[in-house]
């Protein structure tokens, strides 16, 4: 009795689990990336200060705060799609790069307005930053688990912001909810949303390059 050849599929299992791994380091590189910006943005403007001892990195940052916000965003850009797939209910909006890179820019002008705005109060801004964020839902995702998605990581990023302010690690200027800044949700469910967004175009350009060799096979 013989045995039934297994090396396509072994191609197939080998080839999804190298492009999972490519498209985790690609937006593991983006979150490092855009936390060492927009965190700049926030330190220079002494709105995050981190204890002298800890700062080691030319744009002013605590070591550790890159490859954290670059874990999360792998997990999150990976996620999303998973997640879509596990619904049946693939995303289908706007699924452009152009569209992308617009959601990325929306979200660096939401993270600059609450480093540079000066709003009357917390509340004013918190309200404002909280209508931009889901306005960012809204125009480039506008699926039901993208949102709750973004609800429940940005409870959760928030909860693990107010412990590790809590315990020293460092702290926010003029803190108005729990030791932190009542804006802070908002901008969490912007990047959960662009992370997402982000995860599901590469997603999306694997899955189109892999029924491709599907079809020249």
């Amino acid at each position: 009795m013989t045995t039934p050849s297994r090396g396509p599929y072994i191609a197939v299992v080998t080839n999804r689990n190298t492009n999972l791994v490519i498209r985790g380091f690609m937006l593991f590189s983006i979150g490092v990336f855009l936390a060492l910006v927009l965190n700049l943005l926030q330190v220079q403007r002494n709105v995050t200060l981190f204890p002298p001892d800890v700062i080691s990195s030319i744009f002013s940052s605590a070591w550790w705060v890159p490859p954290c916000c670059g874990t999360a965003s792998a997990m999150i850009g990976l996620l999303y799609p998973c997640i879509d797939s596990r619904l049946g209910e693939p995303h289908k909006f706007k699924r452009e790069w152009s569209s992308v890179m617009r959601c990325v820019a929306v979200f660096v002008g939401i993270n600059h307005a609450s480093a540079k705005v000066d709003f009357a109060n917390n509340v004013q801004l918190s309200l404002t930053l909280a209508a931009l964020s889901i306005g960012l839902w809204w125009t480039f995702d506008r699926s039901r688990s993208g949102f709750g998605l973004g609800v429940v990581i940005a409870l959760l990023a928030t909860l693990s912001t107010q412990l590790l302010v809590y315990n020293g690690v460092f702290q926010y200027t003029s803190p108005d909810f729990l030791y932190i800044r009542s804006w802070l949700p908002c901008i969490f469910f912007a990047g959960v949303i662009t992370m997402g967004n982000i995860g599901r175009q590469l997603a999306l350009y694997e899955c189109k390059r892999m029924s491709g060799k599907t079809h020249q096979d």
